[in-house]
């Protein structure tokens, strides 16, 4: 099973609209995304990186009341942990993340002011610039959940994780 399904799984606990970005010729993935109910969206200048996929994501989805922005190389994140960012949002934070010890983590929720700024996004940063100019508008959510910071794609992040 591709990880990215595992992350639409613990996704789709939590939210009722997923929107899964691929890159164009990633079929098998599509099949298998969208039989765990996500909507793809194919993305032709995914190769530009994850700010041009987030955009394309934003794009698709509309003007939602928020997003959650999470990463398909995620796959242990706990959905108590989705919930309780789609939560923040729900309670009008304006930015929210899950924090455990004190790192910050996904997914990350983003409300439907800045949409705008998702849309203009290029590039391979994401919306880490998006959060980093805001700090005040930053929701911080404790959470015991190691897998909220736990990235496959990252060798360091495939240590045991910590126990508290």
């Amino acid at each position: 099973m591709p990880i990215a399904v595992q992350a639409a799984r613990h996704l789709k606990t939590a939210v009722s609209q997923i929107f899964a970005v691929i890159k164009p010729g990633a079929d098998e993935l599509a099949a298998s995304l969208r039989a765990e109910g996500a909507e793809i969206v194919v993305c032709d200048n995914a190769a530009e990186g994850m700010g041009a996929s987030l955009a394309c994501a934003a794009r698709a989805a509309g003007e939602a009341d928020g997003y959650l922005v999470a990463l398909a190389d995620m796959p242990y994140i706990r959905p108590s942990t989705i919930a309780a960012v789609r939560d923040a949002l729900a309670r009008g934070a304006a930015l929210a993340a899950p924090y455990f010890h004190g790192r910050r983590g996904h997914p990350v929720g983003i409300a439907v002011t800045f949409r705008d700024e998702l849309l203009a996004l290029r590039g391979d940063e994401g919306a880490k610039s998006l959060l980093a100019a805001r700090p005040q508008q930053l929701v911080k959510i404790p959470v015991g959940d190691p897998g909220a910071v736990r990235d496959i794609d990252r060798p360091d992040d495939l240590a045991p994780p910590v126990r508290v």
